[in-house]
C-alpha cells in the first residue's frame, strides 16, 4: 500500500437507535418560527461539558494524530495581497463571537439544506425532504418549486431528497446534481439542467442518473454533495444503516458505503462520470485488497454534512455517532488537493470519536482523531456547518460553526494558535438543526426541519 494511503481513523457519527435524521418523519413539529428565533445565549468560552477531550486515548503501536487546519490566508477576507509576506494570522477570538438567528423564510416542508448557485443572482435554493427544491429570491419564497421529484422519493426514516450541488460553472452550463433515495430506498445521484426558458425552473426531463447505491436499511444514507476546490464532486455515504455497522461496510473496501467518494462529473461529456487520476486507490490496494476507484476515504458512519473552507480548501466532516459520541474531523487542503491526496481511514467502527467503540482498548495505528467530539447528554446527532468567510461579521473569520439536531445547541470551533483547538457553546435554540448553508458571499444559514424555517446567522 502506498505511503500516501495512510489510514486515518475517526468514529463517525450517526445517532444511536434514535438517530437524529431517523426522527425526521416522527418528531412533532416545533412551534411556528417567529421573526427572531428563540435562542438562549451560552456563556462566552464556557467549557463544553459534553466534550470528550479527556477521554482515554486507545493504545496504539503508532500514535494517533489530530489534524490542524491550513492557516487562514491574509487575503481571505478580500484584502489586497500584501507586498511582503504577512505574519501568521492570530487565532480567532471566540469571546468575540455572538450569534443571533434572523428569520429568512418560514412555511417550508421539512427543509434539509440551503445553498446558492454561484451565478450572482443572490438566490437561495432550499431542499425539502419530500423532494422539492424551493427558491428564495429577493427575500421572497417563490411559489413554484425549482424542481419537484416528489413522485420519485422514498421518505421513511432518514430517506428523502438529501443533497444538492451546482456545477462550478453553473452560470454557463446550467448543470446541477442531487442526491436522493428512490422508491426502493436506494441512493441515486443524478444530474439535471436548468430550463432554457426560465432560470427559476429546472428541466425535469433532463435527469441523468450517474450513481446508484443499494441501501440495506432506511437510515445512514449520507446525502451531502459538494464540489471541492479541485473541481470534483464529493459524495459522502453512510454505512448502510441499522446500528453498530451491522452490514460491515465501514472497513469494507469493496463497497461504496461508509466512504467519502470523489468523482469527475464535468470533464467528460460522454460518460456520467470518470475517476480522477489522483484518487488514492486507483493504482494501489489496501492491505492486499482492491478498493473501489471512486473511494477517497473509508471508515465513515454517516457524514451527514461536510464542507470545504472556501479560503483554504480544508475539508470539514461532521460524522454522526452511534449511542454516545459525535465528532468533527478536519482534513487539511494539502490532503484534498495536493499530489498525494486521500487514502484516509476515519476509523468506524473501530472508534467512536476519540474513544474505542464498545471496547476497553483498540488498535489505533495510523488513525487520525477528530479535532473535537462531544457526548450525547441531551444531544443526539451532529450537524456539520461551515468556516465563516463572509464580510458582515469580521470577528467570525476562520471560525467553524456546527450544531446538534436534537438539542438545538450551536457551537463555534477554531484553532487556538498553539497546535490545539478551542470550542465554545454559543447558544441553545429550540430548533431541529437539519443543516447549515452558505450563500454566494459567505454568509451562513441554518435550516429547522420541524419548524419549517431558514435562518441567517447574525451578530
Amino acid at each position: 500500500m502506498r505511503n500516501f494511503a495512510i489510514l486515518i481513523a475517526v468514529l463517525l457519527v450517526t445517532a444511536a437507535c434514535t438517530s437524529a435524521m431517523q426522527s425526521m418523519g416522527a418528531q412533532e413539529p416545533a412551534a411556528p418560527a417567529t421573526q427572531a428565533a428563540d435562542v438562549t445565549a451560552a456563556p462566552p468560552l464556557a467549557a463544553d461539558p459534553a466534550s470528550t477531550q479527556d477521554a482515554v486515548t486507545p493504545p496504539a503501536s503508532e500514535a494517533a494524530s489530530i489534524a490542524l487546519p491550513t492557516p487562514t490566508p491574509a487575503t481571505a477576507a478580500g484584502q489586497p495581497a500584501p507586498e511582503a509576506p504577512a505574519p501568521a494570522p492570530a487565532a480567532p477570538d471566540l469571546n468575540a463571537v455572538a450569534v443571533r438567528l434572523e428569520s429568512v423564510v418560514e412555511g417550508l416542508e421539512q427543509p434539509l439544506f440551503v445553498t446558492h448557485a454561484g451565478d450572482g443572482s443572490g438566490r437561495l435554493f432550499i431542499l425539502e425532504k419530500e423532494g422539492r427544491i424551493r427558491i428564495v429570491q429577493d427575500g421572497q419564497l417563490l411559489e413554484t418549486p425549482f424542481l419537484d421529484i416528489t413522485g420519485q422519493v422514498s421518505l421513511a426514516s432518514e430517506q428523502g431528497l438529501l443533497g444538492l450541488a451546482f456545477a462550478p460553472d453553473y452560470a454557463q452550463s446550467g448543470e446541477f446534481w442531487i442526491n436522493y433515495t428512490d422508491l426502493t430506498g436506494d441512493t441515486v445521484v443524478s444530474r439535471f439542467v436548468v430550463s432554457a426558458a426560465d432560470p427559476n425552473q429546472a428541466d425535469g426531463a433532463s435527469e441523468r442518473p450517474l450513481l446508484r447505491i443499494d441501501q440495506p436499511a432506511p437510515n445512514h444514507n449520507g446525502g451531502m454533495l459538494a464540489f471541492g476546490p479541485d473541481g470534483y464532486l464529493w459524495i459522502g455515504t453512510g454505512d448502510g444503516g441499522a446500528a453498530n455497522d451491522r452490514f460491515g461496510n465501514g472497513q469494507n473496501p469493496a463497497t461504496l458505503l461508509g466512504k467519502m467518494l470523489r468523482i469527475d462529473v464535468t470533464s467528460d461529456g460522454e460518460d456520467p462520470y470518470v475517476i480522477p487520476p489522483g484518487n488514492p486507490w486507483v493504482m494501489a490496494d489496501w492491505n492486499g485488497q482492491d478498493v473501489r476507484d471512486e473511494v477517497w476515504a473509508v471508515g465513515l458512519r454517516n457524514p451527514w454534512r461536510y464542507s470545504f473552507d472556501r479560503a483554504t480548501g480544508d475539508l470539514w466532516i461532521a460524522d454522526v455517532g452511534q449511542n454516545l459520541i459525535e465528532e468533527i474531523n478536519v482534513v487539511p487542503s494539502a490532503l484534498t488537493t495536493g499530489p498525494t491526496t486521500g487514502g484516509l481511514n476515519f476509523g468506524w467502527p473501530i472508534m467512536e470519536g476519540k474513544s474505542c467503540f464498545q471496547a476497553q482498548s483498540c488498535d489505533a495505528t495510523g488513525l487520525v482523531l477528530p479535532v473535537t467530539d462531544y457526548r450525547h447528554d441531551g444531544n443526539c446527532s451532529v450537524t456539520g456547518g461551515y468556516v465563516y468567510r463572509g464580510a458582515a461579521q469580521p470577528a467570525w473569520n476562520g471560525v467553524y460553526f456546527y450544531g446538534d439536531y436534537c438539542s438545538g445547541r450551536l457551537w463555534a470551533l477554531a484553532p487556538d494558535g498553539a497546535d490545539g483547538w478551542n470550542t465554545v457553546e454559543l447558544a441553545r435554540s429550540q430548533m431541529t438543526i437539519s443543516s447549515f448553508g452558505e450563500d454566494k458571499v459567505g454568509e451562513l444559514y441554518i435550516t429547522d426541519l420541524a419548524g419549517g424555517g431558514v435562518y441567517r446567522l447574525v451578530e
